[in-house]
């Protein structure tokens, strides 16, 4: 298992000073990595920072955290800049990205600027600029016209990655369909918190058997053998190890250690980042 602070971008945690700060601390303290969402904080009535600027601040601060997209709402995002943005932070951060896509959840994100928020719509768009953004990272031959996107006569977008042949795309959701879609990437991230992300909703047994689910749909994309990551958004404190022993026994790979303003001021977050996490 391994450990990351997860920066819900809001409130005072929207301020990109505050961004650094907690991941400098955390790389003190021993983490792996830093995460953070892709939001625009409207239905939330406040605002949220742009999630790669972010990310790009805190690589230029540490040296070893991962970066976490986690995850990038790509129906609301052109597939070429998202490629362009990811290509560029993985070059900058000698390697250290990994790129989680969602369809987005929040409707505040869409409908105030006219975006269709309707699911159906929202995973057609994933899925179709999820591919485009896989070929332009591997630097593959593009001619695509779709209902959504085209691409034309494209070899790539952004300068070449670290890592190859592109950084880890995990997916993110939590319905039988993001299960299906995650089978064919190389991570999942589950979540195990409340909406305020201040308790465990998701019990070690509910997730491992969600994990099960998963493996299934591994060994029947014939990918049973690949590497993949099982990322989970939970809330700790550093004595509950045996807890997160748990889930790490149902199948996690990465602990993704929520922090919110829900949870308190940004120096509690400093607080808890700093002592550690609960290997």
């Amino acid at each position: 298992m391994r450990y990351a602070i997860d920066i819900a971008p809001l409130g005072e945690l929207a301020d990109p000073d505050a961004f650094v700060r907690l991941a400098v601390a955390a790389e003190a303290a021993g983490w792996d990595g830093v995460s953070t969402w892709d939001s625009l904080g409207v239905s939330m009535g406040t605002v949220a920072p742009d999630p790669f600027v972010v990310l790009a601040a805190a690589a230029s601060a540490t040296t070893r955290l991962r970066l976490i997209m986690s995850v990038v709402a790509l129906p609301r995002r052109r597939p070429q800049l998202v490629a362009q943005s990811a290509a560029t932070l993985d070059r900058w951060s000698h390697g250290r990205l990994v790129l989680g896509v969602g369809s987005g959840g929040d409707p505040g994100d869409f409908e105030p600027f006219g975006e269709p928020f309707e699911a159906k719509a929202r995973i057609a768009r994933m899925d179709e600029g999820l591919a485009l953004v896989d070929a332009f990272l591997r630097a593959e031959p593009v001619n695509h016209e779709g209902p959504a996107y085209a691409a034309r006569g494209v070899s790539a977008v952004g300068p070449r990655s670290v890592q190859e042949p592109r950084p880890p795309i995990w997916i993110g959701g939590m319905k039988p369909g993001a299960l299906r879609r995650a089978a064919r990437w190389d991570g999942w991230i589950g979540i195990a918190t409340s909406e305020d992300g201040s308790s465990l909703v998701l019990t070690p047994d509910a997730f491992g058997s969600m994990v099960e689910r998963l493996d299934a749909e591994r060994a029947a994309a014939g990918r049973a053998e690949a590497p993949f990551d099982v990322g989970l958004f939970a809330f700790s404190e550093p004595t509950d190890r045996d807890l997160v022993a748990r889930y790490a026994a149902a199948g996690a790979t990465w602990w993704l250690e929520s922090l919110s303003p829900m949870r308190g001021s940004l120096d509690d977050q400093l607080a808890r980042v700093e002592a550690g996490p609960p290997r």
